[in-house]
């Protein structure tokens, strides 16, 4: 069974260290200082279960104003990639079915993490990249709020690109690698 507070430390030093640490996510900051980012560690192997804890998380949202967003870890079941993008697919597909289409949405991590046109190697990959295999719960909400107050958010993606570019692939993956002591 995953120790689950070595897997929680591990994220927080990854949102320390590269999200917020290198302003990958300029509105993180705020949310990991007020505390209000919930950690879940989904421990079920297949992704019918993972899905239904998915929107448990979602319920769990709903049920707690004081959290503004989850991060749900995953040291079970995906692994490869591929596997991973399919539970996204899915998860996208059941907050549409279950009525949270507007009210949540997901942003996705993985080690592996590879954007459809760039080479496994591109730093770029490190926008996304995290110790572990997770979905990022946002309240929609909150997402446009955080968005009213910024400047050029559109600009955020390229910038991210041009940083961890600059930054070097050597960089990238030691900035992922030091979240694990």
């Amino acid at each position: 069974m995953p120790d689950h507070d070595l897997l929680t430390r591990h994220t927080k030093a990854w949102l320390a260290r590269v999200i917020i640490g290198h302003g990958l996510c300029p509105f993180a900051k705020s949310e990991f200082d007020k505390g209000s980012i919930h950690y879940a560690v989904i421990d079920a192997p297949d992704q019918g279960q993972q899905l239904e804890q998915v929107m448990a998380q979602c319920r769990a949202l709903d049920e707690d104003a004081e959290k503004e967003t989850s991060l749900l870890i995953f040291p079970q079941g995906l692994s490869e990639f591929h596997d991973f993008v399919e539970l996204l697919r899915r998860a996208n597909a059941l907050l549409k079915r279950e009525g949270y289409e507007g009210v949540y949405q997901f942003a996705s991590f993985h080690p592996d993490y590879c954007f459809g046109d760039a080479s496994a190697e591109d730093p770029a990959n490190y926008t996304n990249r995290s110790p572990y295999p997770m979905l990022h719960i946002l309240r929609e909400a909150g997402v446009e709020a955080a968005l009213e107050g910024f400047a050029s958010p559109e600009n955020i993606p390229s910038r991210n690109i041009q940083l961890t570019q600059e930054l070097g692939l050597a960089a990238m993956q030691d900035l992922l690698a030091d979240c694990y002591k």
